[in-house]
This record gives structure tokens, sequence and C-alpha cells, in this order.
């Protein structure tokens, strides 16, 4: 039996749960085939309930055989004679021990998750509470479409530890925000997201991260993480208006060919601006003034929030470092990123 902390150890990682189940959540970079779909666990379990458990293993026993005869013919047919994978089920019984054992008499030396799914995800929400405060965090501050994301995509290419908890959500983090076609995770698998990032990290070096809310669309970042970036060192981006406004209109297209769907978002503020005022950003956005529109949503709506929980939240924010760009390109974010890394070898 193998235990998660020995997951780098093997070529692959094998989850033979049903597609729902790994959906939900799995090891990041498991691959899934399934011993039983969802339709024939669902139905070998009604058969333990309502009939036996000796015909329910029966009949269960005939489908995994099968499936993993499948298995063996497509997706793992091409696996070389050195080949080590790991395989994992929910609780690390009988489904993984049935392919475990297969693979393991074709001659591949296989590993078995020791309890499975659920000890893996023990030990995802054990280390989501202490793993943080083992790091120096580095959090990149700065109004709605000032470029930190930007930035942070031009630290990790330049070699830094990045943790972008906006693309590991697939959300820009912001009532507008989602992504067009793009689903977020399930909470579960954004943090075993990530978990598996924070491990990627060495301590004796910074993690850069963008300032982010609680919650980022429908999942929420681990308080442990938040926290500790509360009392990072900050890098503020301070954009003018006229730069944030150009990012922006580049980085939601998608609302801009459909005016109808941004106005519909914009309903969502009512509470917080009244009728007469979304009425006007929604007339706004149907006759295409985007410019003024977006220039207004920042100062009266973004701005305001920004501010006021930037300072509550970050206790080093003045002291932090201030970068004034002259453009929010991609080269000038590699010269910012260029610049941050200097100065942290200094």
């Amino acid at each position: 039996m193998v235990n998660v902390a020995q997951l780098a150890e093997f070529d692959d990682i094998i989850d033979v749960r049903s597609p729902s189940e790994f959906a939900d959540d799995h090891v990041p970079g498991a691959l899934n085939f399934p011993v039983l779909d969802d339709e024939e666990r669902a139905r070998i379990g009604t058969m333990y309930k309502q009939v036996s458990s000796f015909d329910a293993k029966k009949a269960g026993a005939a489908l995994v055989s099968r499936n993993i005869g499948l298995h063996l013919e497509r997706g793992l047919a091409a696996r070389p004679k050195g080949w080590k994978p790991l395989v994992y089920c929910w609780r690390g019984g009988q489904r993984s021990g049935s392919m475990a054992h297969v693979l393991g008499q074709i001659g591949w030396h296989v590993g078995q998750m020791d309890g499975g799914y659920k000890a893996y995800r023990r030990q995802v929400l054990e280390d989501l509470t202490t793993l943080p405060a083992r790091f120096q965090w580095r959090v990149v501050c700065g109004t709605t479409g000032s470029g930190k994301s930007r930035l942070l995509q031009a630290l990790q290419a330049a070699g830094a530890q990045v943790l972008d908890l906006e693309d590991l959500a697939n959300h820009r983090g912001s009532l507008l925000g989602n992504i067009p076609d793009v689903p977020q995770p399930s909470q579960k698998y954004f943090e075993s997201l990530v978990w598996a990032k924070l491990h990627s990290f060495d301590p004796a070096l910074p993690v850069y991260a963008e300032a982010e809310s609680k919650k980022i669309g429908n999942v929420r970042v681990p308080d442990t993480i938040i926290e500790a970036m509360w009392q990072g060192q900050c890098i503020r981006v301070e954009a003018t208006t006229a730069q944030r406004v150009v990012l922006l209109k580049e980085e939601y297209q998608h609302f801009l060919s459909d005016p109808a769907a941004l106005g519909q978002k914009l309903g969502f503020l009512t509470e917080l601006h009244g009728k007469e005022r979304i009425g006007r950003w929604q007339e706004m956005a149907l006759r295409g003034e985007w410019d003024t529109l977006v220039g207004e949503l920042l100062e009266q709506h973004y701005d305001p929030a920004y501010t006021r929980s930037t300072l509550k939240h970050y206790p080093h924010y003045a002291q932090g470092l201030v970068l004034q760009p002259l453009e929010l390109g991609e080269a000038a974010m590699r010269e910012l990123a260029q610049e941050i890394l200097d100065g942290q070898k200094n």
C-alpha cells in the first residue's frame, strides 16, 4: 500500500472511480479509468441493498472484469513494460484492488493508495490548514483592470513561484468575471489544485499571488491562504483609469459583443446603486458607450469597494513596492516582473 506522500514516485495515477466521482474531485493529473461507470455503480448498489451482497458481488465482478479488459485493450494498451502506475478508488478497497491485481499480474509495478480518495482528501484538508503559513507571500495589489493577472503571468514566465487563484478557479474574480464556456471546478477540486500548487513550491522562495476576495465566482479560497496573504508584503500596481479601460475592453470582449448579457449582470447591482443608475449603465451598454461605461463602473463601483477592502485587510499596503506602468501590454509586464525579481535578489 502507498500513501499520499508517495504520489510523485509513480508514472501515472489511475482513478478507477466512476466519472461523476472523478468530476467532483480527483488527484490533479490523475487519469480516469472507471471499473464501474455511474449507471453500473448505482445498479450494483441497489442490488446489494435489495437482493443480496452475494448477487451484487457476482454481478459487480463481471462488470469490473469486463471494464478492466476494455481499458487494457484501449487506453492502457500502449503502456511499456516498465510502467509504474498508482491506482486508487473511494476507500482503497475492491475497485482499486481489482485493477491493481490485474495490472500487477501483467508485470507492471503497481501501487495501491492506502485509504483511497478518502485518505487523499483528508490529507488535502490537513495540509491546507498548515502549508500557507510556511511561505513568504508577495501580494500583487491594484484596482480592477490594472494588470495584476498579466503581471502574475509574467512573473511565472520568468521563473517565480506563482499561485494564480483566478486561473485555478477559471474566473476573473468579480460579478462579471465568469469566462464564457469555461466551467469552474468544484470546490473540492479547486482545493486539490491549490494543494498541488503549494506542494510544488520551495518555502525558501517567495510566493506571488494576487489580492483576492474570499470567493472567486462559485469557489471559496481557503481561509488560511487569505489570512497568510493579508500578512504578506504588497506590490502595488497603479495604472491610470484610461489604461484600465483599454485593458478591460480587451479582456471582456464577450460583453462588448453581447451587451444584453452585460446588462443582465449589471442588474444584480441594483440594490447597491439603485434602479436609475443601473438603468443608465444598461442603456450605455446597448448604445456601445464602452469607455464611459467602464470608467464609471471603475470609479463608482469597483474602486471604492477595492480601496475599503485593501486598507482593511493589508496592514503592509502603505509600505509596498509601487509600480506605475506606462502601459499594460505583455512587454511592459515582463519588464515589471524582471524589476520585481531583480529587487528580490538584492
